[in-house]
């Protein structure tokens, strides 16, 4: 038993009935003389608030998440947690302890691809009223009072629904698919997956090349994970097996030891393809590299007659940790090479082709300059064009005309994410295309979490967020040292212009114009 103070950062929605909850949390915590921090009580008025929630992440002993239907969908929420999960695995003490309640959200609503990896084997606490209250504040109040880590559970499996998972067959088009708050992947026969040609045809040509690589790369919220859904799934059609693995199951201790990663990349495909019974004897004595080719020649690719397609989605989560990736990177290219020589291995491992998924904002926090893998096929996202927006906004039964659609576009580029949560919501008439160009720069407007994420970031790079606020500043294109154009670029906030800048859109223009000031 401890009598310390603890600091606790709450994270939630600012809408009931979150926000109620949140306050309550605040007011018991302070009158156990906790430290909670809490924005709508903690920041003062004119306060820099991306700076004081980045120190308070960074001080606080639990994060105290209260996870809604509401939240589960907010890049703030998911980014405050991802942060809050960097800072643990980066301590010995393991702080802050992230403490998630679900708050109306059942254990089987399917959270996205980041939430579930940041959220896996920690116990989590559920609230369905008022009622509910009065318990799981003292639950929180004797953990904390004791100064207590709750218990690693068992990763539990969520079902997961059409619009989440690359793994599922797909299912006819149905109505409510409009009416789901975009976020997440799409599925591969879904109404609301615009095609960005050649790119998928070349992509399901290359996939059927022996031993071929395919490199899908671009910023968040691009469309990265739908398309390799829909290569997997053209994959299946053809004959092959296909399995993907997301690189946010595995805990974050796997990615600082490669004997450990590689074991559990090969206990991931080999549960899959059902051949796990021989991975204890493969994996004995030194040269986990080499453990691993063997386990896969011999116990995978010689007892299969189709080719095997592994769609490795988030491999970015990788990348920070120098050592490990540069040798799993390494045994990629090694086998990609194998299956070049000519010779009876070659023919075992042309069997094998890979779909590697990742995003071009972690270039920002490694300081580099290009991928750290750089073979196969390169697949880069680019925004939609003007007739993939006019499709798009019929899909959404949306007849409008080319000044209509030319004035979202203005607004938010070509941006899929950005265009899709438009599209829904002036769909809903929740409101007009003019009241849309109006509010969304700000606070409160319908993309305030995806700014306030980007702002979050940029707070850690103050020379990025001195350049940007260069760029929208100006209006005409802007030159930058080569190393800001690439960052700048690779997090999506401007588009280049040879060796000059211009904004990505009217959106980031006027809410960074005012924000980074």
């Amino acid at each position: 038993m401890t009598n310390q103070s603890q600091r606790v950062f709450i994270s939630y929605r600012s809408q009931n009935p979150d926000m109620s909850l949140a306050q309550e949390f605040y007011e018991r915590l302070t009158a156990a003389g906790h430290q909670p921090f809490m924005a709508a009580e903690s920041i003062k008025l004119g306060e820099h608030w991306p700076k004081r929630i980045d120190q308070e992440l960074e001080q606080c002993d639990y994060l105290l998440l209260l996870l809604s239907p509401q939240s589960a969908t907010s890049e703030m929420v998911t980014e405050e947690v991802r942060r809050a999960r960097e800072l643990r695995d980066q301590r010995s003490e393991h702080k802050p302890v992230i403490l998630p309640i679900r708050v109306e959200l059942p254990f089987d609503f399917p959270l996205n691809y980041d939430l579930r990896g940041y959220l896996s084997r920690i116990q989590q606490q559920q609230w369905q009223s008022s009622a509910d209250t009065p318990g799981i504040v003292q639950n929180i109040l004797d953990l904390l009072s004791a100064g207590e880590v709750p218990t690693p559970t068992e990763t539990q499996e969520v079902a997961v629904t059409v619009a989440e998972s690359p793994d599922t067959p797909p299912l006819p088009i149905a109505e409510p698919e409009l009416s789901r708050e975009p976020g997440g992947t799409i599925s591969p026969k879904s109404s609301l997956y615009v095609e960005r040609p050649p790119i998928e045809s070349d992509c399901y040509q290359e996939i059927l090349q022996p031993g071929s690589l395919i490199r899908i790369k671009a910023p968040r919220q691009m469309g990265k994970t739908s398309l390799m859904a829909r290569i997997l799934h053209y994959a299946r059609e053809q004959g092959c097996q296909a399995i993907p693995l997301s690189f946010q199951q595995a805990d974050s201790q796997l990615f600082t030891n490669l004997d450990q990663f590689l074991r559990w990349f090969c206990e991931q495909v080999g549960r899959k393809l059902k051949q796990l019974q021989q991975l204890e004897e493969y994996w004995i004595g030194s040269g986990s590299k080499d453990k691993c080719t063997a386990y896969f020649e011999e116990c995978l690719l010689e007892e299969i007659d189709t080719p095997l397609v592994l769609g490795l989605d988030e491999i970015d989560r990788i990348f920070p940790h120098r050592q490990v990736a540069d040798d799993f990177f390494a045994l990629l290219r090694s086998w990609y090479e194998s299956a070049r020589y000519g010779d009876f291995s070659s023919e075992l491992w042309e069997k094998l082709r890979l779909v590697v998924v990742h995003s071009t904002e972690v270039y920002v926090p490694l300081d580099i300059n290009q991928s750290p893998f750089n073979v196969g096929k390169n697949v880069e996202l680019r925004e939609f064009n003007l007739a993939q927006v006019q499709d798009l906004a019929r899909r959404y039964g949306l007849n409008w005309t080319d000044s209509q659609i030319e004035q979202l576009m203005s607004l938010v580029g070509g941006h899929p994410y950005l265009l899709r949560k438009a599209l829904y919501h002036l769909r809903r008439q929740d409101l007009t295309l003019e009241e849309l160009r109006q509010q969304a720069p700000t606070e409160a407007g319908i993309y305030s979490d995806h700014l306030r994420r980007h702002l979050l970031n940029l707070q850690h790079y103050p020379k990025l967020g001195k350049a940007l606020h260069r760029v929208v500043s100006k209006n005409s294109s802007v030159e930058l040292e080569s190393e800001l154009r690439y960052k700048l670029d690779s997090m999506g906030l401007v588009k280049l212009q040879g060796n000059e800048v211009i904004p990505r859109c009217d959106l980031y223009r006027h809410y960074f114009r005012v924000n980074l000031g």
